[in-house]
């Protein structure tokens, strides 16, 4: 059985975690062919929209504690080390994709789970789904980005009320204090996400692939930098073949 399996369908691309017996957390080869499978829709130009989601009842449950604990008993510092490097090459893929990345949270995403899910575009929830940065739970400091990514996402108090308690958020307090975007009933999720990866891929991909560069950029422009880069971007689109297509079809309307 994959651990990860891959599902294009259209212009959308779903990745899922497959590991439900184990609530997907990573071991094994999980994190390598995560990459690969993130590398290969982002090279795929029939892909316009990734969609990152987990089988069974879960997103994703983090790291494996077991696996971790037979690293600690061998002492395998190189081994876990290596695990974090691609656990950070993963996020900083997913971060900085030219393409939207959705997270479809349908159940606990936890730790590492937590950090992927916050490295997405968007974040859709289960109304049964529970989020939470839970390394401190078993003595470990956060990784996969998690200390850069949730203080910009929730602001630095609610992160560090999150990161040292180490809880679980139900879904409702999530969107409250916008760890996620939208929360929908758990029979509808799959439906919902689906609806709005369609509609992104439906758009222009000149334009949309443009946002996420200008919405990844506006984190460290200025007002002037940012407004340069708006302008570089809307003449590309503006002699782009979509554009000219759909203005012509709006005028004909």
């Amino acid at each position: 059985m994959a651990l990860i399996q891959t599902v294009a369908d259209g212009h959308v691309t779903t990745i899922t975690l497959n590991r439900p017996e184990k609530l997907n957390a990573f071991a094994g080869t999980m994190r390598d062919e995560l990459y690969s499978a993130l590398e290969h829709a982002e090279r795929d130009a029939s892909c316009r929209v990734i969609v990152l989601t987990g089988a069974g009842r879960a997103f994703c449950a983090g790291g494996d504690v077991e696996a971790m604990a037979e690293l600690q008993r061998s002492n395998d510092v190189p081994g876990f080390r290596k695990l974090l490097e691609t656990g950070a090459k993963i996020v900083t893929l997913v971060a900085t994709m030219n393409k939207p990345v959705i997270a479809s949270i349908n159940g606990v995403a936890a730790g590492a789970g937590c950090s992927l899910a916050l490295a997405c575009d968007y974040r859709i929830a289960a109304d049964d789904a529970r989020i939470g940065q839970t390394f401190v739970r078993i003595g470990l400091h956060p990784d996969w980005g998690g200390t850069w990514l949730l203080p910009r996402i929730v602001g630095r108090s609610h992160a560090f009320e999150l990161m040292m308690s180490g809880r679980l958020v139900e879904a409702a307090e999530a969107k409250s204090i916008g760890l996620v975007d939208r929360v929908v009933p758990s029979a509808e999720l799959a439906a919902a996400t689906g609806a709005l990866a369609r509609t992104i891929a439906e758009a222009s991909p000149v334009a949309t692939s443009a946002i996420n560069v200008a919405l990844a950029a506006s984190d460290k422009n200025d007002l002037r930098a940012q407004l340069a880069l708006e302008i570089e971007h809307q003449l590309r689109a503006f002699t782009s073949a979509e554009a000219v297509d759909r203005i012509e079809a709006f005028l004909a309307r």
